[in-house]
């Protein structure tokens, strides 16, 4: 048992289903995807960005932040 749950907790989210209580689950579940960011990483993977874009954008955000930050 303590195999399967140290294989489930390093590589899958997993939650557990108490008393037949479903919907407390599911919004669990939930709330671990959010802050995984598991969605996050899929919607950037969904197309292939090339490196020189990534650079790009991430400069992008940086001066963004760096903008906010320096008006604040």
């Amino acid at each position: 048992m303590k195999n399967r749950e140290k294989y489930q907790k390093e590589t899958l989210l997993y939650v557990e289903v108490k008393n037949n209580n479903v919907e407390k689950a599911l919004s669990e579940f939930k709330r671990r995807v959010k802050n995984s960011g598991l969605l996050k990483e899929l919607r950037e993977r969904e197309f292939y960005l090339k490196p020189s874009l990534v650079k790009r954008n991430r400069r992008k955000r940086s001066k963004i932040r760096n903008k906010i930050s320096l008006d604040n």
